[in-house]
């Protein structure tokens, strides 16, 4: 069974008038919309980066260098700077690895952990220079743990949690802080397309029985970005997640 479902797909825009510049891949639907309307509420300016277009959303793909590019050029234009980056955008297949396509995998890695890389090499080197900045990962408990029928997505999140770490030491002496968030199961659309089977399965494993939903996973993207809150956390990778893991 190969079954999947795009995270960022959606439109809608959310910008303040005050605060730090903050952009969010993936910030359409789900848990990058929460995130977003959670540092709207805080008194950010927010940018949207979306797959789909709508509303004064930046339309980005990011397994695209060019694309990438030019939305984040955009961005840093309509915000006036960057200050806080949350990398969001992400695909979710599943399929047993015996029936796995090179195609799926090839995709899956691209999106969810290449596509971190292209948009943190976008702020980062500004961040720098101004000696601050936030970078928030959103990874997956099962980059810990793994799942079946997820090697790749286990394999992707894990390689965003290990990213995460080592540009955290590459830049915390500049004060640009990068951490992770890894969520267990979420009610978004991003596991819409996962059999009912694996999630009801899931939901038995969970100590909460339920999955979570992203506004209950948006405050952790706040905290992380805050002054003095999030000030000691670098290379963290926190766990909204039901119990699922405790590490």
């Amino acid at each position: 069974m190969n079954t999947s479902t795009r995270a960022d797909q959606g439109s809608g825009n959310i910008q303040a008038v005050n605060g730090r510049g903050v952009v969010v891949t993936g910030g359409a639907s789900g848990i990058g919309k929460a995130i977003a309307e959670a540092f709207l509420a805080n008194g950010d300016r927010v940018a949207v980066l979306d797959r789909t277009e709508g509303d004064g959303t930046i339309r980005v793909d990011v397994a695209d260098e060019a694309s990438v590019r030019a939305a984040f050029a955009e961005a840093r234009d309509r915000l006036r700077g960057i200050d806080v980056l949350v990398n969001s955008a992400g695909l979710l297949t599943e399929s047993p690895l015996g029936e796995m396509t090179l195609a799926m995998w090839n995709e899956t890695l691209t999106v969810d952990l290449t596509g971190v890389f292209l948009c943190c090499r976008e702020v980062v080197g500004e961040m720098r220079q101004r000696k601050w900045g936030r970078i928030i990962n959103i990874a997956s408990q099962l980059a810990i743990k793994g799942g079946v029928g997820l090697t790749h997505y286990s394999a992707a999140k894990a390689g965003v949690v290990g990213f995460s770490k080592a540009l955290a030491l590459e830049t915390a002496a500049d004060n640009v802080l990068v951490n992770c968030i890894a969520p267990g199961p979420i009610d978004t659309p991003l596991v819409e397309g996962i059999s009912e089977s694996w999630k009801a399965a899931k939901r038995a494993e969970l100590p909460l029985r339920r999955f979570g939903t992203p506004v209950e996973v948006a405050p952790a993207a706040v905290l992380l970005a805050s002054d003095p809150g999030g000030n000691l956390f670098v290379g963290q990778t926190l766990g909204p997640n039901s119990g699922d893991v405790m590490p």
